[in-house]
């Protein structure tokens, strides 16, 4: 097919022009730079190309159509407009991504669903059969960007982001996406050192990302050639023969690239990071062409090669913590740098670039890249003797008197004298100790007492009006105040970043060290997790939530839906329920609640933990009955199992209506949800006798904010 297309490529934000760049060597033509992508023309062989090729890329797109669409049904008429069955076989499969920007449509969810309601609509009405929808490998995966109420409907021509390049099996904590890897890789200009035969040595390998997409770079791989899955394959004007001709040519520029690799090598004190990085080398086709083993980082030693490049991904105290021990880190990374690898190239990515300064080295240059939605430099160094820098031993963290710092530490202060005092009073292990108190500090910080005293802190995402510099010192302060004030060692404090979340991705893995503490909650034990999620495993302000339900439990079926952890359900089986049901689609979430379980004593028979989806497991199970239920839902919520989505705010009528199905004569459903503008539909509901029992479950440490949820007593009149 040779007929000109308009195209566009998406991007990680900072490496338009790199992508720019790579689609004039792939032979696109009008090529523009935008933010987060590329527009450029060619043909579907073109198309092709790019996405076998692409190393930064995140999608190729194939643009449609493009029509005001003010209003949802506006949007409907317009994708109406396009001839479907040109593209997808009436009882294919289908996705629709959606994203809307000042626009009436905001909801991406609501805008996906419309999308796909005329999509379906279109196609059933002229074969009497209809798409269903595949989320994780549909034949066709449709793309609609809504902006200033203009649609732009799109062919995902990738159909999952072109990152995802087959090798990666295992991985380990906050892994670098390839097509960032592969970014960095490009802006240390690895290339030209490939070329002139020079190596690659990764000092912080980890899962081997930077390694593997090295060797891609040097041996003229492409780093789609391993993918099992394309959107363009099942789309109905898929050419299979331009696509074979391009896989033909990458087959052979492998081989032939392969025999020119220079030496990689990665270390990592971590042995099941290097075991995660041989797993993933060896997927990658690279098994005995690139080195990696376990070695301490002041076990660095001279290499032999007199021109190379020496990477690095350091922590930098963003998701993984803001130990004290990262400053030494970097001075120690700087030193071994200088030692091992005279008249090397360096290039170092860190999401705080005030730690580069401990390196003892003067970068040349930085550019800004960005890893998902946290602003990164990558520094680059010339590591000679010219660009050392006489190091300083980093001194402890000092408040000092008059600065804001000072009253942050005061405010702390203030605060754990307070909540303190009333936790040990009321034997509570785990509460709220403050809560953004002062707006320049935005934060809340949760005390656990363990084995021994715990920080959780959290930084809630700031407004685009504040400067993000002075944002991240004021975080920097609080982060060497709070040790100092709570009495710990910084590395029993663990900081994330709390932003806007998207259906479930409160919820997400942000890494894998599998380590728990067991903290207590009345008659209960329970365990928490301070590192591998946004939450710990216990939601502290339903904590007085729980104690209601272990109260109303005795001689009672208890029933918790969107279980989590099963904390509710241990209170509820400790209280006296005479039998308990768990439900929650996670089994990662289930082994907890069952760990949960086992550490309290709780058998398995009589306390029963069901891995499904909550609303169709309703729909199967109206002949159950229970005298007590919890539902704790999601504000929204979607599995790749769902056609649709939950938005609790729309569907918590139907959903306590058939919540309530279940319940016995005289029984009784405790709802809550932490949707801040939540109104509960009381004509709908009007037969159950509602009562707001909000006040009653808000625990003191959550007062300062009375909308953290809200929570309600059903039962039928």
């Amino acid at each position: 097919m040779d007929t000109p297309l308009k195209l566009f490529a998406t991007c990680p934000k900072g490496i338009e022009s790199l992508l720019a760049d790579e689609l004039r060597m792939l032979g696109a033509g009008d090529v523009k730079e935008t933010r987060a992508g590329v527009a450029f023309t060619g043909t579907l062989a073109t198309a092709y190309r790019a996405c076998l090729w692409s190393r930064v890329a995140s999608r190729i797109l194939l643009p449609l159509a493009k029509f005001a669409a003010a209003t949802p049904e506006a949007l409907y008429q317009g994708v109406q407009t396009i001839a479907w069955k040109e593209h997808l076989a009436a009882e294919g499969t289908l996705a629709v991504d959606f994203t809307g920007l000042g626009s009436g449509i905001t909801h991406s969810r609501f805008g996906a669903l419309k999308v796909k309601d005329a999509i379906v609509d279109q196609l059933r009405d002229e074969f009497g059969v209809r798409p269903s929808v595949d989320t994780a490998r549909p034949d066709l995966r449709v793309n609609v960007y809504l902006h200033l109420d203009e649609a732009t409907v799109s062919l995902d021509l990738s159909g999952e982001s072109l990152h995802r390049r087959g090798y990666r099996a295992q991985t380990v904590e906050a892994p670098l996406k390839e097509n960032l890897a592969a970014a960095i890789l490009l802006r240390a200009n690895w290339p030209a050192v490939a070329k002139e035969n020079g190596a690659l040595v990764d000092l912080m390998c980890g899962s081997g990302t930077l390694l593997i997409e090295a060797a891609t770079i040097a041996a003229d791989m492409a780093p789609g050639l391993a993918r099992e899955y394309f959107g363009f394959l099942h789309w109905k004007q898929h050419d299979d023969a331009a696509w074979a001709d391009l896989l033909d040519e990458a087959h052979r520029r492998r081989e032939t690239g392969r025999a020119r690799l220079p030496p990689i090598y990665g270390y990592d004190h971590d042995p099941l990071a290097i075991r995660a990085a041989r797993d993933n080398i060896k997927r990658a086709g690279l098994g005995n062409l690139i080195v990696a083993q376990q070695r301490e980082l002041d076990a660095c030693l001279p290499e032999s090669s007199p021109t190379g490049l020496v990477v690095a991904n350091p922590p930098y105290g963003e998701r993984l913590g803001p130990g004290s021990e990262l400053p030494a880190l970097y001075a120690e990374l700087g030193s071994q740098m200088k030692k091992c690898f005279p008249g090397w190239r360096g290039a170092v990515f860190t999401g705080n670039p005030e730690l580069g300064k401990s390196m003892g080295l003067r970068a040349r240059k930085m550019h800004k890249l960005y890893n998902g939605a946290i602003e990164c430099k990558l520094l680059h160094f010339d590591i000679t003797p010219e660009n050392t820098v006489v190091e300083r031993a980093p001194r402890p963290f000092e408040i000092r008197p008059g600065s804001s710092a000072e009253m942050f530490a005061n405010r702390l202060r203030k605060d754990l004298q307070h909540f303190g005092r009333w936790a040990r009073r009321q034997e509570i292990f785990a509460y709220r100790l403050y809560d953004a108190d002062l707006h320049e500090y935005n934060l809340a910080i949760d005390v656990y007492e363990s084995d021994r005293r715990y920080a959780h802190v959290q930084e809630y995402e700031a407004p685009d009006t504040i400067d993000p510099d002075k944002a991240r010192q004021r975080l920097q302060h609080a982060l060497g105040v709070i040790p100092l004030v709570l009495e710990i060692p910084r590395e029993q404090m663990f900081f994330k970043q709390r932003r806007r979340q998207k259906g479930g991705t409160q919820y997400e893995k942000l890494g894998e060290s599998g380590k728990f503490h067991e903290v207590r909650e009345g008659s209960c034990r329970l365990l928490v997790n301070f590192t591998d999620y946004l939450d710990t495993g216990l939601f502290l302000d339903h904590r007085a939530t729980r104690a209601l339900l272990g109260e109303l439990a005795r001689g009672k079926r208890f029933l918790n839906l969107f279980g989590y952890t099963g904390s509710a359900t241990v209170h509820a089986a400790l209280g006296g329920a005479t039998a308990t049901t768990t439900v929650d689609m996670s089994r990662t979430y289930l082994d907890w609640a069952r760990r949960n379980f086992e550490l309290n004593g709780l058998r398995a028979d009589g306390n029963e933990l069901i891995p499904a989806d909550v609303l169709a497991w309703l729909g199967e199970n109206r002949q159950r009955r229970y005298d007590l239920i919890f539902l704790d839902p999601p504000t929204f919520s979607r599995s790749k199992r769902m056609e649709d989505y939950l938005d609790i705010q729309r569907d918590h009528e139907q959903l306590i209506k058939d919540t309530a199905a279940l319940l016995a004569p005289d029984g009784v459903l405790i709802f809550s949800t932490n949707l801040r503008r939540f109104k509960i539909e009381r004509a709908a509901l009007a037969e159950f006798a509602v009562e707001d029992i909000t006040r009653r479950t808000l625990p003191p440490d959550f007062e300062r904010d009375p909308k953290i949820h809200q929570c309600f007593r059903i039962a039928r009149k």
